[in-house]
């Protein structure tokens, strides 16, 4: 929807006997939207996903995604989907700003899946969310949101479809139609920051004979990179110094980007041609809040930023996978109160998280002369390895931990390292044989993983049977890393993956999590 404006109003006339009614509707069929209508699907909720464009268009920003991504989309068994081998090349080096270390310093971590476009992503999630019964419609532009998302008890929106005017109704509406969403302005939603300082420019060029430059040049009008992406295309990026800033991206033509190319590096690739260009800022903003009502923003429609290191579409879809499972509960009424405020609770300050260090990045790797100290005192620091697990944590996303004391209860004092953090691949033996932690969140149900076939613990859930999934396994011995489980009894994990309570806590402590997370208990 960039772009387009998106109006708050009373909704048109249709020509139709009324609108069509779902659950909600979701505008934009990005990595962020696609991955929200499966996992609201997963839950049982209806979701319709609208998107403007009638076709994907086959551009790819990123080329990849973090390992946490990878954790996600194993959590939802679609690794496979995006083949194997070369396919699903996992790098342990990464950069910080430009400087590279092994990410591998911290367990369980490395830079992420190389080599993957975005276009591939985009149509993995598709397919699968289509499976799941998402009704995908392209062609659909939001042009309007009705008054009373603030306080009424649906939302409704007026779309510009191939077939004339349509409304549609739904209890909750998300955007995740990218930084310069239509959602987020027409419900109202603040979205402070910092302008851009700079433009640079992305294009997939071919027939230029470029050399290299997987890491970027740093030369005195700018920076460049270039990498093969195979069969004579190079992907490029071009950061030059001194070009007024602004954010467009619609109309930038390949005679611009070969000429930035020529002003920083003195090479004529003007003989060349692109298969397509862009542009793209160091713009840094967030919105003030992830919900106004029944309006909720996932994605870029909830924070921009400098690319750096494939942060974006990873973090889109983890906003996605949060809000899923709590969106689908909320609507199918099972959600216990509050449960879709800690959306925002959570999220949000991830999303300030990445601003914060993807402003550091770019002052590191694009501040010209000005900045060469502090790249030098970064390659120092990246020689110790408490400095390397902790930037490798942030970049990763490997660090996020959620706070998961129910309210009116004290925090554990001392709580597990697992707790509040996302459950890592381990395998498991149970009754159906050989398993492990990411198989049993297939489902997306929250998960009472009972490691020491305890029947009090199963009976303790059990008036929960209907919304989690109680498992009795045994962990095995994991090589090459460090067994978190064998500690441990049991534990409760939350559909997104994360560990929402753990036996070092009391039983008195299970039954207010399984509550807050999952609702009161029911009747046999």
């Amino acid at each position: 929807m960039a772009g387009t404006a998106v109006t708050t109003g009373t909704t048109g006339t249709t020509g139709t006997d009324g609108p069509d009614v779902t659950d909600v509707i979701v505008v934009g069929a990005g990595p962020a939207g696609l991955m929200l209508a499966g996992e609201l699907r997963l839950g049982g909720a209806r979701v319709t996903l609208l998107e403007r464009l009638p076709e994907p268009t086959g551009q790819s920003r990123g080329l990849g995604f973090t390992a946490r991504a990878m954790e996600v989309f194993d959590q939802r068994g679609l690794l496979p989907r995006f083949g194997q081998g070369p396919s699903l090349e996992v790098s342990p080096l990464g950069h910080f700003g430009g400087v590279q270390f092994d990410y591998t310093a911290l367990e369980d971590a490395h830079f992420g899946a190389r080599g993957i476009p975005q276009n591939q992503t985009e149509a993995v999630l598709e397919a699968w969310a289509g499976e799941l019964g998402a009704d995908i419609r392209r062609g659909w532009q939001v042009t309007d949101i009705a008054e009373g998302f603030l306080d009424g008890d649906h939302v409704e929106v007026t779309a510009r479809t191939p077939d004339g005017v349509r409304r549609l109704r739904a209890a909750y509406l998300v955007g995740c139609d990218g930084g310069q969403s239509g959602i987020r302005k027409a419900a109202g939603f603040g979205f402070p920051g910092l302008p851009a300082t700079r433009t640079m420019y992305l294009a997939d060029v071919v027939g230029c004979g470029l050399k290299p430059r997987f890491l970027g040049e740093r030369l005195p009008n700018g920076m460049v990179m270039a990498a093969p992406l195979g069969e004579g295309v190079d992907r490029i990026i071009v950061c030059p110094h001194g070009v007024p800033a602004h954010e467009r991206d619609d109309d930038i033509t390949f005679a611009e980007v070969a000429a930035a190319w020529r002003h920083i590096t003195g090479e004529d690739i003007s003989a060349g041609s692109a298969q397509w260009v862009s542009s793209f800022s160091d713009a840094t903003r967030q919105a003030d809040t992830y919900r106004r009502g029944r309006v909720l923003l996932a994605g870029d429609a909830a924070h921009i930023h400098l690319p750096a290191g494939g942060q974006g579409l990873s973090t889109g879809v983890q906003d996605a996978v949060n809000l899923g499972w709590k969106l689908a509960a909320t609507v199918c009424g099972t959600a216990p109160a509050g449960l879709l405020d800690t959306y925002h609770a959570e999220r949000h300050p991830v999303g300030q998280r990445l601003l914060m260090n993807t402003r550091a990045q770019g002052i590191v790797f694009l501040g010209g002369e000005q900045s060469d100290p502090l790249r030098a005192l970064f390659t120092e620091l990246l020689a110790h390895d408490e400095v390397k697990r902790h930037l490798a944590g942030i970049v990763s996303h490997l660090d996020i931990h959620y706070d998961m004391t129910p309210p009116g209860t004290a925090p554990s004092p001392a709580p597990h390292p697992l707790l509040g953090r996302r459950l890592p691949k381990r395998p498991l033996t149970g009754a159906d044989g050989e398993s492990d932690t990411a198989r049993l969140l297939h489902p997306a149900r929250g998960i009472l993983l009972d490691l020491t076939d305890n029947p009090a613990l199963r009976a303790a859930a059990a008036p929960w049977a209907d919304r989690i999934h109680t498992i009795t396994a045994t962990a095995k011995p994991s090589e090459g890393a460090t067994d978190v489980l064998t500690d441990l009894d049991a534990l409760l994990v939350r559909p997104d993956g994360h560990v929402a309570w753990t036996s070092q806590d009391t039983p008195a402590g299970l039954t207010a999590a399984l509550t807050h997370w999952f609702g009161p208990k029911r009747a046999s």
